[in-house]
């Protein structure tokens, strides 16, 4: 299973780095019979569950015959996978391009928090809510391939949480702060919700930054 390897250019958007994992067959065209599928997967899985969705649940959800799935994977696992594995290499490679669009380190952490919000509360928030919560329902071989996509994930925060240790800007441990910042990021999922206090994403990453003991607002990844 690869990992991303494409050259992403610095200011390339979302949409541009969806067609372009697309094209490399990184990930599922949303518009063909197997992006469909994931798609309505990663809403069953989190919405009912792993274990109580059936081969039939995800096959009337396409409209398609239950035999039908296994053109496109051999097992329901295969598919928990899928969902687990291209939401990873999509939003590394969204998180790869916003960093690299910044020099400093605060506003290279700021795109990462930025990105991950996007990620969890956006449009790959189902898949990202599979892949925590239904981990363990992968079998110990699938856990090691999404874990090597997740390593390099986690990499890039490391990278830039390093960087700021090494120049006094974070005093706090880098492996405790990420897992900090993975549990609140994570959460604002079951809290935030923007069309009740108007407050956007970008807002969002400005209070975070502030709790973090950061000041002022860099510009926001597109």
């Amino acid at each position: 299973m690869g990992q991303p390897s494409l050259q992403l250019d610095i200011h390339v958007k979302h949409s541009d780095i969806f067609q372009a994992l697309i094209k490399d067959q990184l990930v599922s065209d949303p518009a063909s019979a197997r992006g469909r599928l994931l798609a309505e997967a990663a809403t069953l899985f989190r919405d009912k569950g792993y274990e109580r969705t059936t081969v039939r649940d995800l096959a009337a959800a396409v409209g398609i015959q239950s035999g039908s799935l296994f053109h496109h994977f051999r097992t329901k696992e295969e598919i928990l996978k899928a969902v687990m594995v291209e939401t990873i290499r999509l939003n590394t490679a969204v998180m790869q391009a916003a960093v690299e669009r910044e020099t400093e380190s605060e506003a290279k952490l700021r795109a990462l928090i930025r990105a991950e919000l996007e990620s969890i509360n956006g449009k790959t928030g189902e898949a990202m809510a599979v892949l925590v919560y239904e981990w363990r329902s992968l079998s110990e071989a699938s856990q090691t391939e999404v874990l090597a996509l997740r390593d390099v994930y986690e990499e890039l925060w490391l990278t830039v949480l390093k960087r700021l240790k090494n120049e006094g800007q974070l005093n706090a441990d880098v492996f405790i702060a990420r897992r900090m910042l993975t549990g609140a990021l994570s959460w604002t999922v079951t809290w935030y919700k923007p069309e009740r206090g108007g407050l956007t994403l970008d807002g969002l990453t400005d209070q975070i930054m502030a709790l973090l003991g950061f000041g002022g607002a860099a510009g926001a990844p597109e």
